[in-house]
């Protein structure tokens, strides 16, 4: 009799350790979710690889969305979800971001991505989710041309939606700013005339492009052409979006593209 009580103890304890493994509230219609997330850092228009700081798995934080149904949760981080990861069976959104889109500057990329899945009661599933750059990337260069029409050097200044200012007069990296607006402004001083007047600077004007995307990078170059009259031209990755006469009075274009 003793040994009977002993093969159904053991058996009882069989049935319980298997029962832990299994997602808990079962009955409820729960399953079991994992998220994964990886990081990609290329970017539309160059396809270019970006050279910047990226976070691990632990920057990130996550939403959880409701899409079948009227639910939202958000975590400070993806191990705060893992600690108690069951939802009710339906389809949902998660969404993993990290940094912060409104601090603008070099090396300042914010990441995000999103996925929607699916998760049915007793089911047990892994999200994986890739981030990518939410930013839009700005950077401007002059060609050798500008360079010896303005011998009196030059100054290039662009400011963001926010509001935030960068000299980008010798910009080498990519500014990482908010996908909204842009606006370029700057200064030349040319080579003074045969009269021995001094060289004037002028205005350059202001370029603005605005309705930016995420994960894309936008090139302006500044350019001199001196066949008949010079006049200051601008490319926006290799499209030509404005151009005016130097000699003349140098009003404000805008973009219109």
């Amino acid at each position: 009799m003793r040994k009977l009580f002993t093969v159904v103890s053991l058996a009882a304890l069989a049935l319980a350790s298997c029962a832990n493994d299994e997602p808990k509230s079962t009955e409820k219609g729960e399953g079991r979710v994992s998220i994964a997330c990886s990081v990609a850092t290329d970017v539309d228009e160059t396809r270019a690889q970006v050279v910047c700081t990226t976070p691990v798995e632990a920057d990130f934080a996550l939403k959880i969305e409701g899409v079948s149904l009227n639910y939202e949760e958000n975590y400070a981080s993806l191990a705060e979800f893992a600690e108690n990861n069951y939802l009710f069976n339906g389809t949902y959104k998660a969404t993993v971001t990290a940094g912060d889109i409104s601090v603008e500057g070099y090396d300042k990329a914010t990441f995000a991505g999103s996925e929607e899945f699916d998760i049915a009661a007793r089911e047990e599933k892994q999200v994986n989710i890739t981030a990518t750059i939410a930013n839009a990337l700005v950077k401007v260069a002059v060609t050798d041309k500008f360079k010896t029409y303005f011998p009196g050097g030059y100054s290039l200044k662009l400011t963001t939606a926010a509001g935030n200012e960068f000299d980008v007069t010798a910009q080498t990296e990519p500014l990482f700013i908010a996908p909204e607006s842009f606006t370029i402004t700057g200064t030349g001083t040319k080579q003074a005339n045969q009269s021995g007047a001094e060289a004037a600077t002028v205005e350059l004007g202001e370029y603005t492009k605005m309705e930016l995307k995420a994960q894309t990078m936008y090139v302006v170059k500044m350019d001199v052409e001196t066949a008949g009259e010079a006049t200051l031209t601008i490319t926006l990755n290799d499209e030509l979006v404005g151009s005016i006469v130097i000699d003349e009075e140098l009003n404000d274009y805008a973009d219109e593209k």
